[in-house]
């Protein structure tokens, strides 16, 4: 019964990505992908690998920790209720969010400099997902489908903080090491992508009812097989004459 409620790609994508997460950052621990090898570099040619790899590393056990759980419960929901174009989303959101990154200057919100910096880690990722689910349910407003994108804004809501430059909320005495510009492109490619595949995927059902004129006697099945085993019960029923004064009138004079 479970084999036909989930989607096994909706167990095993997960998996998979939370497996090339984990096999990254143990590379990291090894020394592999040292210094700002594997991360983005905003308009910088040797940034450009990071596009691929830099979602696979991260700088901490509680960075990849703190992407591991919305990554595995955001591509369950992906795959499980958009199936159809689940992996497009995922690869083109992954690609297209790193560029994006790629291509923002590094400007510093408050200072107005130019700030290089290596940014690695899933959150981008995440921020796909979930704009992604949220939209698409808004777009096709789909009962079901809606119901995640309530979901989606109940857990995971306060990601829009995330959009914005985190000097913005706090006095920090050194630059923040959260790259909102991450999370500001996939934000905008998750949405983007909600509406290119609006109509891609599961449709809307449509109940009959929902039709003008929706019921035709000859698409009742079942009345058509009831009027071909009970003939009888169609045949012309005989009808009491209609009383007429006149006839009675002899009876009438006799009283």
């Amino acid at each position: 019964m479970i084999k036909n409620i989930i989607h096994k790609k909706a167990v095993f994508a997960p998996l998979i990505i939370l497996a090339a997460m984990w096999f990254g950052y143990f590379l990291q621990t090894q020394g592999f992908f040292s210094s700002c090898f594997g991360a983005i570099i905003p308009l910088l040619p040797e940034g450009l690998l990071g596009i691929i790899t830099s979602p696979l590393l991260h700088g901490s056990i509680d960075h990849i920790v703190g992407n591991s759980i919305p990554i595995a419960v955001l591509m369950f929901l992906l795959y499980q209720f958009y199936n159809e174009v689940a992996t497009k989303v995922f690869i083109m959101g992954w690609l297209s969010t790193g560029l994006l990154l790629w291509l923002l200057p590094p400007i510093d919100m408050m200072t107005g400099e130019y700030l290089y910096t290596c940014t690695i880690g899933a959150s981008g990722v995440v921020y796909v997902l979930a704009f992604f689910l949220f939209f698409s349910g808004v777009f096709r407003w789909n009962m079901k489908l809606l119901t995640i994108s309530l979901l989606v804004v109940l857990y995971y809501g306060s990601l829009i903080w995330g959009m914005f430059p985190e000097e913005l909320f706090y006095n920090l005495e050194e630059p923040s090491k959260i790259s909102w510009q991450a999370h500001l492109s996939g934000a905008l490619m998750g949405s983007a992508m909600a509406y290119i595949f609006k109509s891609s995927g599961e449709k809307k059902k449509k109940f009959i009812w929902e039709f003008p004129n929706y019921y035709s006697e000859k698409d009742d099945k079942l009345w058509q097989e009831y009027k071909e085993n009970h003939p009888d019960d169609f045949l012309e029923l005989p009808h009491k004459k209609r009383d007429d004064i006149w006839d009675h009138l002899e009876e009438l004079r006799r009283k």
